[in-house]
């Protein structure tokens, strides 16, 4: 009964929190290695992409709510996603025309890609702010809990509740789907094999006809997608502020690089290596231990490695002994 105990409170702090965070993070960390593996360069402007798509959503979110409009249990912000996405591709396909271009047509070296990318992240943060403020936002709406710690110990007489919120369930279905669809385009699809075929050998794409800008436009709009259903999917887990997603980049390009940078399955894996290794560096072990340990010999400590105020210095270190021991990632992508 004790270790059934220590199982759910494991579950309810440390696995399903984890896996939902691994599952907003390997989201994210898909649209930066699919710019890095197709258009060569780290693009930086990714978390504020990702706050923009966000930030659309919830605006639509509020006017669905206001108008009456809802989807009962679930969230509206679900209603609202394709207009952040569509909003989102716009503001991406508009920036590559008027910045991102003209230095691809100049054959540019990637490190001045990067350069003007910080350049569009800080105007897509000011952009951000200027709208909807720097503040919180609440925006999700619905059904709180899939079940309840209440219902849980009523259920199975425990001591210890299990709490799954929707937004949790939520964020773990999407992202299966997300990255079934996205897995199933990129080896079935034609524009698919294109845009794999352009990653792998561009001036060899060119000469077999495959129009450049074709696949550019296309590769920006699924990275629109996935940057907007990560930061709607983490805004309802959390909630909606403007500089988290600033700060988000660390983890979501730790997850790209852990995995193998410009591997679409290394960003997957690595986006769950960051959550898990955040998660439990920083989770205060006391309450778990508690129920394992003999009669006596419990922990009067709580037990936390680090406070949870340095999560991201976990993703900092995990990326730091990654560039020096396996520069090319735990799947091989391309050497950063």
């Amino acid at each position: 009964m004790e270790f059934l105990n220590a199982l759910v409170a494991l579950s309810n702090f440390v696995l399903i929190p984890a896996t939902a965070y691994g599952a907003q993070l390997a989201l994210g960390a898909l649209g930066v290695t699919l710019i890095y593996g197709i258009l060569r360069f780290s693009n930086f402007a990714h978390g504020d992409t990702m706050a923009f798509g966000t930030m659309v959503t919830v605006l639509v979110t509020w006017a669905f709510q206001n108008a009456g409009i809802s989807l009962g249990v679930l969230p509206t912000a679900l209603l609202a996603l394709p207009f952040g996405i569509a909003a989102t591709a716009l503001l991406v396909l508009g920036t590559d025309k008027l910045v991102y271009q003209f230095y691809r047509k100049q054959k540019a070296a990637p490190v001045i890609l990067v350069i003007v990318s910080i350049g569009v992240m800080f105007i897509m943060n000011g952009l951000v702010r200027f709208i909807i403020g720097p503040d919180d936002q609440r925006f999700a709406d619905g059904e709180r809990f899939i079940i309840t710690a209440r219902e849980f110990k009523t259920m199975t007489g425990l001591s210890e509740g299990l709490a799954l919120r929707t937004t949790q369930g939520i964020t773990i279905v999407t992202a299966v789907v997300v990255v079934a669809l996205l897995f199933w385009f990129l080896n079935h699809s034609r524009t698919g094999k294109s845009m794999r075929a352009f990653s792998d050998n561009e001036d060899l794409a060119l000469l077999s006809g495959i129009n450049p800008d074709r696949v550019v436009a296309i590769t920006w709009i699924i990275v629109a997608a996935l940057a907007t259903i990560a930061g709607v999917l983490y805004g309802l887990d959390k909630s909606f502020k403007p500089f988290t997603y600033f700060q988000l980049l660390l983890p979501i390009f730790a997850s790209a690089i852990v995995g193998g940078l410009g591997n679409p399955l290394g960003a997957i894996v690595g986006g769950f290596v960051i959550a898990f290794s955040e998660v439990t560096v920083t989770y205060a072990w006391k309450k778990v231990l508690t129920y394992l340990a003999p009669e006596g010999l419990e922990p009067n400590s709580l037990v936390q490695l680090l406070s949870t105020d340095y999560k991201f210095a976990v993703s900092f270190v995990i990326l730091i002994i990654v560039l020096l021991f396996r520069p090319t990632g735990l799947f091989r992508g391309k050497s950063v």
